[in-house]
């Protein structure tokens, strides 16, 4: 995967090391904000409608993914004015059917690609998968680095990938998963991130979700202040996604905290800051029906899985 040479490549961004200490202190007090009883239900509906609902495994039958489809359209079987999702995302084999369900709806259509979750597939064919996706209809792209480049030291070769990919895909939005939890520092998911952004990612996303640890608030507060620091250098907004690992309301609003008081309330929208976590669907419809009822519902009413 290498990107078109132009006379001289461009630099790579430099290093900047991250005050371990500080960013855990920082992610810390994040947990301890409150939100008003006021702001709380329009936090639940916001969070809901950043979530991606996801479905990647080997038995992806064309039924499991129009029920997926049906769950994204229909959040609460009961009450229409639930919100719903902002996209779902599947394999690059299950796109067509996804867009034929969703056409209309708004709900985005997402797909994996380059040999995910390992990143371990020839360069060409990586980024023929991704031309095949975008072909099929997706409307965003969530690609995987190949982490052994990055661990190795090759930065460059990744910065390459990563420009590679972009230009593959065409109008379709980008998101770099960055697999944090093989990264192993702050140091590395901070460079990582400044490299995926350099190179023209449109999101950055923690993890595939198929290993731990997944998304943290400690790795989520790198990664947003890695997007802080490019947005004030270049005047580019790049979206965040923590993947895997969050699985309740409160939890959530921890994230959402996070994302208001670093990067401001113009990120505090699904065209800036997802949620990689499907399970994380029923608990907040349950906590929007238990402020709107004042009691909890039975998980029979919810259609997400």
């Amino acid at each position: 995967m290498n990107s078109k040479k132009t006379g001289l490549q461009p630099e790579l961004p430099p290093f900047v090391p991250i005050d371990q200490v500080g960013v855990e202190e920082r992610a810390a007090r994040f947990r301890t904000r409150s939100i008003k009883a006021e702001s709380k239900v329009h936090a639940l509906r916001l969070a809901l409608q950043m979530v991606d609902l996801t479905t990647l495994e080997g038995m992806d039958t064309p039924g499991k993914v129009r029920q997926l489809c049906h769950k994204a359209l229909y959040p609460h079987g009961i009450d229409p004015e639930v919100p719903k999702v902002a996209a779902i995302c599947v394999y690059p084999n299950r796109v067509r059917l996804a867009r034929q369900i969703l056409e209309g709806s708004g709900i985005r259509v997402a797909s994996v690609a380059t040999s995910f979750p390992s990143g371990m597939g020839q360069p060409n064919a990586r980024i023929d998968e991704v031309r095949h996706a975008v072909e099929e209809g997706a409307e965003e792209i969530d690609m995987v680095i190949s982490r052994w480049a990055f661990l190795s030291g090759e930065y460059r070769l990744v910065q390459d990938e990563i420009a590679s990919v972009k230009e593959a895909c065409g109008p379709s939005h980008l998101k770099v998963i960055l697999e944090t939890g093989e990264l192993g520092t702050y140091d590395n998911i901070r460079r990582a991130s400044d490299i995926a952004m350099d190179a023209g990612a449109d999101f950055i996303k923690t993890s595939t979700g198929k290993v731990s640890p997944a998304a943290t608030l400690p790795v989520t507060v790198v990664m947003l202040e890695a997007i802080r620091d490019f947005y004030f250098k270049t005047g580019r907004p790049v979206g965040m996604k923590p993947a895997g690992g969050i699985r309740d309301a409160k939890t959530a609003l921890h994230y959402l905290v996070a994302v208001k008081e670093t990067l401001g309330g113009d990120w505090l929208t699904p065209d800036r800051f997802r949620f990689g976590a499907s399970s994380l669907a029923n608990d907040l419809i349950m906590q929007l029906m238990k402020q709107k009822s004042g009691s909890y519902q039975s998980a029979d009413y919810f259609s997400m899985g």
